[in-house]
């Protein structure tokens, strides 16, 4: 089986709470660094973004994954609880699982790939939100 095969998931718990490789890479970053702003920095995402994620997942549960603490003179930090900790390793174990399955269902399809580059093959455009919004409320005027 090709090395490029990569297996994607989100785990969707119920009551809106749902688990994805960006938050338990958000996770892992405060775990190196201590800090939700670095983990932010080095996943290229805005710190706002981060602290949303942060948010919505110690809201998510009955106990909360990270504990942060203000910034300041004397710095802020952030730290995974136990809780946070055992998120990351069970998403993990189900990552590894979804592999190996994924490489035996796929196996023909990875001899079918294309070898050309992706400029060949054109490239997905992104749009930014807010210019599907303006497209929306000009509609509506």
């Amino acid at each position: 089986m090709t090395k490029d095969l990569a297996v994607r998931f989100r785990v969707d718990l119920g009551g809106g709470c749902s688990i994805g490789i960006g938050k338990i890479e958000l996770l892992e970053g405060i775990s190196r660094s201590g800090s939700l702003s670095e983990a932010a920095r080095q996943m290229r995402m805005s710190y706002r973004r981060a602290w949303l994620l942060l948010a919505d997942l110690n809201a998510s549960f009955d106990q909360s994954v990270a504990r942060a603490s203000t910034g300041g003179r004397g710095g802020g930090g952030a730290v995974l609880t136990p809780f946070g900790e055992l998120l990351i390793a069970r998403y993990r174990k189900m990552e590894a699982g979804l592999k190996p399955l994924a490489e035996a269902c796929f196996q023909d399809f990875s001899r079918r790939v294309n070898a050309a580059p992706a400029k060949s093959r054109g490239t997905k455009r992104t749009v930014p939100v807010a210019s599907i919004r303006r497209r929306a409320s000009a509609r509506r005027r």
